[in-house]
């Protein structure tokens, strides 16, 4: 199932993500840095969706109190209703 997130408080600007079942098999981070997004787009495809949000969830990124991998991990819950 793909679903769209709009990220809040960091400079990604869009996350298209997709998960077949309870795995994660795309995610696609528009606006942000380029480099970082494509390097967590490519570490988290083929994780349980579980494991990304234990893994991700509470990053920050410098001063902000969110960061790209954290609102993922935010993507992902809402996406399981948690």
């Amino acid at each position: 199932m793909k679903f769209e997130f709009v990220p809040r408080g960091v400079c990604a600007r869009k996350m298209v993500i997709d998960v077949e079942g309870d795995i994660v098999s795309n995610v696609q981070i528009v606006g942000g840095c380029h480099g970082n997004s494509q390097g967590i787009s490519s570490l988290v495809k083929g994780m349980k969706v579980d494991d990304v949000i234990e893994r991700l969830e509470g990053i920050k990124c410098g001063f902000k109190n969110s960061s790209c991998p954290d609102q993922l991990a935010k993507a992902l819950k809402e996406h399981l209703g948690k």
